[in-house]
């Protein structure tokens, strides 16, 4: 396998409601900043202002190269109504292959 470290990620971003999510996926395709990003409808808990909450999210999977990472941070952040939005970036330390060319090839890559 080709070494591919700190080629590859997959970063992680929840926003409050479908259409925030499909705009911020849009834009991250149009860019070319990632390869392919898939949304769940999800249920979060967390602590916030010192008080536990519950809310319905849609989760982001951006698969991108982690050169890409700061640009998709930066059209996260400015497209996103958090105060502090949940972006996380998360290397790949092995992959299909063809599937890694095809990120490749779609977003940029060599």
């Amino acid at each position: 396998m080709e070494d591919i470290k700190n080629k590859y990620a997959m970063t992680v971003t929840a926003c409050p409601n479908e259409d925030i999510a499909k705009k911020i996926a849009g834009l991250l395709l149009e860019k070319k900043l990632a390869a392919c990003i898939q949304l769940f409808p999800i249920n979060s808990f967390y602590s916030w202002k010192g008080e536990i909450c519950n809310d319905n999210e849609i989760i982001l999977f951006i698969k991108c190269r982690q050169e890409h990472y700061a640009a998709i941070e930066e059209i996260i952040i400015a497209n996103h109504p958090y105060e502090v939005p949940e972006i996380i970036m998360m290397p790949v330390i092995g992959g299909f292959s063809k599937y890694l060319d095809w990120i490749d090839e779609v977003s940029g890559g060599e």
